[in-house]
Protein backbone atom coordinates (compact mmCIF):
# COMPACT_ATOMS: atom_id res chain seq x y z
CA UNK A 1 0.00 0.00 0.00
CA UNK A 2 2.77 2.40 1.01
CA UNK A 3 4.69 1.74 -1.89
CA UNK A 4 1.60 2.09 -3.99
CA UNK A 5 1.00 5.42 -2.68
CA UNK A 6 5.02 6.36 -3.40
CA UNK A 7 4.75 4.96 -6.92
CA UNK A 8 2.01 7.30 -7.52
CA UNK A 9 3.46 10.44 -6.11
CA UNK A 10 6.57 9.98 -7.79
CA UNK A 11 4.81 9.55 -10.99
CA UNK A 12 2.94 13.04 -10.29
CA UNK A 13 5.90 14.87 -9.81
CA UNK A 14 7.16 13.78 -13.12
CA UNK A 15 4.07 14.84 -14.68
CA UNK A 16 4.41 18.10 -13.08
CA UNK A 17 8.12 18.62 -13.77
CA UNK A 18 8.19 17.55 -17.25
CA UNK A 19 4.79 17.02 -19.14
CA UNK A 20 6.68 16.36 -22.38
CA UNK A 21 9.56 14.09 -20.52
CA UNK A 22 6.68 11.80 -19.25
CA UNK A 23 4.68 11.63 -22.53
CA UNK A 24 7.77 10.58 -24.09
CA UNK A 25 8.61 8.05 -21.11
CA UNK A 26 5.33 5.44 -21.24
CA UNK A 27 5.91 5.74 -25.17
CA UNK A 28 4.18 8.60 -26.66
CA UNK A 29 5.98 10.14 -29.67
CA UNK A 30 6.27 13.78 -29.63
CA UNK A 31 8.32 16.20 -31.69
CA UNK A 32 9.65 19.45 -30.64
CA UNK A 33 8.52 22.40 -29.28
CA UNK A 34 5.09 20.90 -28.02
CA UNK A 35 3.22 21.85 -24.57
CA UNK A 36 1.37 19.53 -22.70
CA UNK A 37 -1.14 21.63 -20.09
CA UNK A 38 -2.59 19.92 -17.03
CA UNK A 39 -1.22 16.66 -18.18
CA UNK A 40 -2.91 13.75 -16.46
CA UNK A 41 -1.59 10.19 -15.82
CA UNK A 42 -4.82 9.08 -18.10
CA UNK A 43 -4.42 11.82 -20.53
CA UNK A 44 -2.89 8.88 -23.58
CA UNK A 45 -5.22 6.16 -22.22
CA UNK A 46 -4.24 2.71 -22.10
CA UNK A 47 -1.67 2.18 -25.02
CA UNK A 48 0.39 5.56 -25.36
CA UNK A 49 2.60 4.26 -27.59
CA UNK A 50 0.34 4.02 -30.49
CA UNK A 51 -0.01 7.90 -29.85
CA UNK A 52 2.22 10.17 -32.76
CA UNK A 53 2.24 13.95 -31.69
CA UNK A 54 4.36 16.55 -34.47
CA UNK A 55 5.94 19.40 -33.71
CA UNK A 56 4.39 22.85 -32.36
CA UNK A 57 1.46 21.01 -30.74
CA UNK A 58 -0.63 22.35 -27.76
CA UNK A 59 -2.51 20.11 -26.01
CA UNK A 60 -4.76 21.79 -23.18
CA UNK A 61 -5.90 20.95 -20.18
CA UNK A 62 -8.45 17.63 -20.04
CA UNK A 63 -7.90 16.52 -23.47
CA UNK A 64 -7.71 12.67 -23.39
CA UNK A 65 -6.34 10.09 -26.40
CA UNK A 66 -8.25 6.98 -26.64
CA UNK A 67 -7.36 4.64 -28.81
CA UNK A 68 -9.35 1.50 -27.87
CA UNK A 69 -12.98 0.80 -28.38
CA UNK A 70 -14.17 -0.23 -24.65
CA UNK A 71 -17.54 -0.69 -26.28
CA UNK A 72 -16.40 -4.07 -26.67
CA UNK A 73 -16.72 -4.71 -23.28
CA UNK A 74 -20.49 -5.94 -24.02
CA UNK A 75 -18.63 -9.08 -26.28
CA UNK A 76 -16.34 -9.95 -23.77
CA UNK A 77 -18.51 -13.46 -22.51
CA UNK A 78 -18.16 -14.58 -26.08
CA UNK A 79 -15.10 -12.96 -27.30
CA UNK A 80 -13.16 -13.10 -24.39
CA UNK A 81 -9.85 -11.76 -26.05
CA UNK A 82 -11.81 -9.29 -28.71
CA UNK A 83 -10.28 -5.47 -28.44
CA UNK A 84 -10.58 -2.69 -31.15
CA UNK A 85 -7.44 -1.08 -30.99
CA UNK A 86 -6.09 2.09 -33.52
CA UNK A 87 -3.15 4.36 -33.07
CA UNK A 88 -3.70 8.49 -33.02
CA UNK A 89 -1.57 11.02 -35.68
CA UNK A 90 -1.04 14.61 -34.46
CA UNK A 91 0.31 16.50 -37.35
CA UNK A 92 2.37 19.56 -36.38
CA UNK A 93 0.94 22.90 -35.52
CA UNK A 94 -1.82 21.70 -34.10
CA UNK A 95 -4.08 23.66 -31.38
CA UNK A 96 -6.13 20.96 -29.13
CA UNK A 97 -9.24 22.66 -27.01
CA UNK A 98 -9.64 22.13 -23.48
CA UNK A 99 -11.53 18.68 -23.20
CA UNK A 100 -11.52 17.46 -26.46
CA UNK A 101 -11.50 13.59 -26.80
CA UNK A 102 -9.37 12.35 -29.55
CA UNK A 103 -10.77 8.59 -30.52
CA UNK A 104 -9.16 5.55 -31.83
CA UNK A 105 -7.90 6.27 -35.57
CA UNK A 106 -8.35 9.52 -35.46
CA UNK A 107 -5.35 11.71 -37.64
CA UNK A 108 -5.29 15.16 -36.78
CA UNK A 109 -3.46 17.37 -40.10
CA UNK A 110 -0.98 19.86 -39.84
CA UNK A 111 -2.08 23.56 -39.17
CA UNK A 112 -5.70 22.41 -37.16
CA UNK A 113 -7.38 24.37 -34.18
CA UNK A 114 -9.81 21.82 -32.78
CA UNK A 115 -11.93 23.44 -30.53
CA UNK A 116 -12.59 22.88 -26.91
CA UNK A 117 -14.78 20.25 -26.22
CA UNK A 118 -14.32 18.22 -29.52
CA UNK A 119 -14.86 14.69 -29.95
CA UNK A 120 -12.95 14.17 -32.79
CA UNK A 121 -13.92 10.39 -34.18
CA UNK A 122 -12.65 11.04 -38.04
CA UNK A 123 -9.89 12.28 -39.32
CA UNK A 124 -9.41 16.14 -39.98
CA UNK A 125 -7.11 17.50 -42.82
CA UNK A 126 -4.81 19.83 -42.82
CA UNK A 127 -5.55 23.66 -42.26
CA UNK A 128 -8.68 23.34 -40.72
CA UNK A 129 -10.78 24.07 -37.54
CA UNK A 130 -12.75 21.66 -36.50
CA UNK A 131 -15.49 21.86 -33.84
CA UNK A 132 -18.47 20.10 -31.75
CA UNK A 133 -19.11 16.38 -30.99
CA UNK A 134 -18.35 14.89 -33.34
CA UNK A 135 -15.98 17.15 -34.41
CA UNK A 136 -16.61 18.83 -37.93
CA UNK A 137 -14.37 20.80 -40.01
CA UNK A 138 -15.66 24.29 -39.36
CA UNK A 139 -13.57 26.56 -41.49
CA UNK A 140 -9.97 27.07 -42.86
CA UNK A 141 -7.22 27.73 -40.73
CA UNK A 142 -7.17 31.18 -43.45
CA UNK A 143 -10.74 31.95 -42.73
CA UNK A 144 -10.16 31.25 -39.14
CA UNK A 145 -7.34 34.26 -39.30
CA UNK A 146 -9.21 36.06 -41.11
CA UNK A 147 -12.37 35.91 -38.52
CA UNK A 148 -10.07 37.38 -35.44
CA UNK A 149 -7.40 39.37 -37.01
CA UNK A 150 -9.20 42.36 -36.07
CA UNK A 151 -9.50 41.38 -32.59
CA UNK A 152 -6.13 39.62 -32.25
CA UNK A 153 -4.06 41.95 -29.86
CA UNK A 154 0.05 41.39 -30.23
CA UNK A 155 1.33 40.93 -26.37
CA UNK A 156 2.99 37.85 -25.85
CA UNK A 157 6.03 39.92 -25.87
CA UNK A 158 5.12 41.84 -22.94
CA UNK A 159 5.45 41.51 -18.43
CA UNK A 160 2.62 40.10 -16.75
CA UNK A 161 2.20 44.23 -15.20
CA UNK A 162 2.24 45.79 -19.21
CA UNK A 163 0.09 42.86 -20.18
CA UNK A 164 -2.35 44.19 -17.46
CA UNK A 165 -2.08 47.65 -18.20
CA UNK A 166 -2.86 46.71 -21.95
CA UNK A 167 -6.23 45.11 -20.96
CA UNK A 168 -6.92 46.39 -18.04
CA UNK A 169 -6.97 50.01 -20.67
CA UNK A 170 -8.69 48.12 -24.15
CA UNK A 171 -11.68 46.94 -21.81
CA UNK A 172 -12.47 49.17 -19.04
CA UNK A 173 -15.74 50.47 -19.49
CA UNK A 174 -16.67 47.70 -22.24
Amino acid sequence: MIASLITKLVRELKIRRDPIGYARSIGVQIGSNCRILGLKSYTFGSEPYLITIGDHVTITSGVSFVTHDGGVWVFREKYPDVDVIAPITIGNNVFIGIRSIIMPGVTIGDNCVIGAGSIVTRSIPSNYVAVGSPARCLKTIDEYWSSIESKAIHIRSLSDDQKRSVLTKQFSGK
